[in-house]
């Protein structure tokens, strides 16, 4: 009977759910920590990103991030107008890549 009165014993103890808790914690964290990694706006990572939403619509956005510094860009109604002049052309190749040709 000693025998049983001891397993009992163990089942019961508090330290076996705080540890249980604190490995969903863990794992919960490794988690997230890739969900952040993964992410093209990693606050963590020294590329040069663009990232478009809703392109060709109406409120088309484009954020860019170069090293820590984000800038964010809006679609407006407006055209957009230069002062520009044609300086050449550009031919796309049957391989994808471009040339281009000033004139």
């Amino acid at each position: 009977m000693s025998h049983r009165f001891l397993d009992l014993e163990e089942d019961d103890d508090p330290m076996l759910s705080v540890v249980n808790v604190i490995d969903v914690f863990l794992v919960l964290i490794a988690i997230l920590l890739i969900i952040v990694a993964s992410n093209p706006l990693n606050p963590f990572s020294e590329e040069r990103v663009v990232v478009v939403t809703n392109p060709g619509e109406d409120n088309m956005t484009m954020t860019i991030k170069e090293g820590s510094e984000l800038t964010r860009y809006e679609s407006s109604d407006e055209i957009g107008e230069g002062q520009g002049v044609r300086a050449g052309v550009t031919y796309r190749l049957p391989d994808g890549s471009f040339v281009y040709v000033p004139e």
